[in-house]
């Protein structure tokens, strides 16, 4: 039985429906034209479970699908795989999302995927390729990089988290503000005044989506303060 006749059990046209409107799927929005068959993600990790011995190759072309929740399936198949392979398989494993991310395309494959492969990864090594996303025109590049920094600061490393924001303060879409604030929060529940010292120097520049996000665990007179200064 192949994976995606699997994953076949659990489409829902109801669900599909509600995903499409979710994932912005219009014409002219981020996800347009991206196809669901309505399958949830706890349903897609329950199937990527009983598949993490297949071949990369055909995970490779499962990543190619037309089909938003098979490309998922795929990537949480890469990250069963990257969690227990050996070093070889690890760095193969980062070399193939790496070229793949074309189809890497929605938030949600960016988040459940990128710090657990790119940042474990990237752990302990040169992180030049962060920059080299955070700079590209690719929207899912960006949100890539900034979201890659979440492993880093689960280990008390903060400055590659900080040193994107910086360059992606002056992006222009809000998916990009999201995701730096939300990395900026959990930076910040593990250093808040290192947070705050760089809410500080930018708060002339920070987006105010991004600033929200950033404070959103703050005390609210704290929160106050911040938002009435931006």
């Amino acid at each position: 039985m192949s994976i995606k006749t699997e994953l076949k059990k659990y489409t829902s046209p109801t669900k599909a429906k509600i995903l499409k409107g979710f994932f912005k799927t219009g014409p002219g929005e981020y996800g347009a034209g991206d196809i669901f068959c309505g399958i949830t993600v706890p349903q897609i990790r329950k199937v990527a479970r009983q598949f993490i011995n297949i071949d990369l190759s055909e995970v490779e072309e499962l990543l190619h699908s037309k089909i938003h929740e098979e490309r998922l399936a795929a990537l949480l198949v890469l990250v069963d795989k990257f969690q227990k392979g050996s070093i070889g398989q690890k760095t193969a494993i980062y070399k193939l999302y790496l070229k793949n991310t074309h189809y890497i395309n929605n938030w949600d494959l960016v988040d459940l995927s990128s710090s657990k492969i790119i940042g474990a990864y990237l752990m302990g090594k040169n992180k030049a390729v962060l920059r080299r996303l955070a700079e590209s025109k690719n929207l899912w590049e960006r949100r890539m990089a900034i979201v890659s920094t979440f492993y880093f600061i689960k280990h008390d490393e903060f400055m590659a988290t900080l040193q994107l924001t910086e360059i992606l303060l002056q992006d222009e879409h809000d998916l990009i503000h999201k995701a730096c604030g939300w990395m900026l929060r959990e930076l910040g529940k593990k250093n808040q005044s290192l947070e705050e010292d760089f809410l500080k120097k930018h708060y002339c520049q920070i987006p105010r989506v991004m600033l929200r996000y950033a404070i959103e665990r703050f005390p609210e007179d704290l929160r106050k303060q911040y938002l009435n200064k931006s």
